[in-house]
C-alpha cells in the first residue's frame, strides 16, 4: 500500500487554503466535508467520506471569528470520533486564547487550559500546533502535543537578504528566549525592548531598549502581532535610540482592529509573517510579506503518520 493510503486531512472554514497547501505537500487530496451554519446560528459538520480506522488530521486555527472557529474544530473532532476514525490529530496552527494562560488578576479564568480540556474531551488524540504564546500550554493537555516553530522559515527569509549590521530585537522580555534563538540563526546580536502594559487595556508603553541599536538595522521579533500597539511603541523606542532601518517579523498575524493601517504609517520597511492565520488582501497594505508554513505542517503530519521523530525536523 502507498504510504498515505490511510491518511486523511480535513479543514474547517478558518484557513482552508493552508489545508489545501498542506495536502499539496503530502500529495493527497483534501478530505471532503461540509462545515456550515444553519439559520439558527448552529454549526453543522458532515464528513463525506469513509474515515473508519483512518489517521485523521483536522486543520483549523482558532483565529477570528475565534469562537466560531473553535466550535467548528470541536464539532469536527466529535464527527470524526463518531465516524470511528482510528486517530484524530487537531492541527491548530494558531492556538486562540493562548494569552490567557495564567491567573494574573483575581477571579479570572485560565482560558487556555479550558480550550485544552475542550479539545481533549471532544475526542482529539493529539495536537499539532505552531509557536504557542506560552510553553506551559503544552502541559494543559493530557494528550501528546507537538509544538512546531516558524522561526527557521522566518530566519531563512532574512538570511537570504544578507543584511549587514543587523540586530534582532525582542519587543518585550517575555519573548526574549525565542528572539535569542532567532538572533543566533541570523548571526546577529540581541536587543530587548522593555515595556509596561496597562491592565486589560490593549496598549503598552515602551520604556527602555536594552542593547546597542544605534546605526544598525533592527529586526523586531514576536510570536504574534495583534493590535500592533506594542510593535508601534517598540519602533518608536528604536527610532529614539538611533536605529537606521527597522524590519519586523512574527509567526501569527492577528492584525485586529486598525493594526494594518497603523503599521503602514510607521517607518517599518517590511513586516514578514506566516500564514498560520489567513491575511485578507485588504490587510496587506504593501508592507506585509506572508510566508507559508504548509511544508512545515505537512512534514510534521507525514512524520506523525509514519511514526518518525517530529523534533528531528529542527535538529541543526
Amino acid at each position: 500500500m502507498p504510504l498515505f493510503d490511510e491518511l486523511k486531512v480535513f479543514s474547517g472554514n478558518a484557513n482552508p487554503r493552508l489545508a489545501e497547501e498542506v495536502c499539496g505537500y503530502l500529495d493527497i487530496g483534501l478530505g471532503k466535508s461540509e462545515v456550515f451554519k444553519f439559520s439558527n446560528d448552529n454549526t453543522f459538520v458532515r464528513i463525506l467520506e469513509n474515515i473508519r480506522e483512518r489517521d485523521v488530521f483536522i486543520v483549523q486555527p482558532v483565529c477570528a471569528p475565534v469562537n466560531d472557529n473553535l466550535m467548528e474544530l470541536l464539532i469536527m473532532i466529535d464527527a470524526a470520533k463518531r465516524a470511528s476514525a482510528g486517530r484524530i490529530t487537531a492541527v491548530v496552527p494558531y492556538y486562540g486564547y493562548g494569552r490567557t494562560d495564567k491567573k494574573d488578576q483575581p477571579r479570572v479564568p485560565i482560558t487556555a487550559r479550558l480550550v485544552a480540556d475542550l479539545i481533549t474531551v471532544a475526542g482529539a488524540n493529539r495536537v499539532l500546533t505552531v509557536d504557542l504564546h506560552a510553553g506551559q500550554i503544552q502541559g494543559f493537555f493530557n494528550i501528546p502535543v507537538d509544538e512546531l516553530t516558524a522561526l527557521p522559515i522566518l530566519a531563512r527569509y532574512f538570511l537570504e537578504k544578507s543584511i549587514n549590521d543587523l540586530v534582532v530585537v525582542a519587543v518585550d522580555i517575555g519573548i526574549s528566549k525565542r528572539t535569542r534563538d532567532m538572533a543566533a540563526r541570523l548571526h546577529a546580536p540581541l536587543a530587548i525592548v522593555e515595556k509596561r502594559r496597562f491592565g486589560n487595556q490593549e496598549r503598552a508603553e515602551s520604556l527602555n531598549v536594552i542593547g546597542d541599536v544605534e546605526g544598525k538595522i533592527a529586526l523586531t521579533f514576536d510570536d504574534e502581532v495583534d493590535t500592533g500597539r506594542s510593535l508601534v511603541a517598540a519602533v518608536k523606542a528604536l527610532e529614539e535610540r538611533g536605529a537606521r532601518e527597522i524590519y519586523s517579523c512574527c509567526t501569527h498575524p492577528v492584525l485586529s482592529q486598525e493594526a494594518p493601517q497603523m503599521l503602514a504609517q510607521t517607518s517599518i520597511k517590511e513586516i514578514v509573517v506566516s500564514d498560520t492565520i489567513p491575511v485578507p488582501q485588504e490587510k496587506l497594505y504593501g508592507k506585509i510579506t506572508v510566508l507559508s508554513v504548509a511544508s512545515l505542517l505537512g512534514e510534521a503530519i507525514h512524520r506523525i503518520h509514519s511514526g518518525l521523530s517530529v523534533g528531528a525536523m529542527f535538529n541543526g
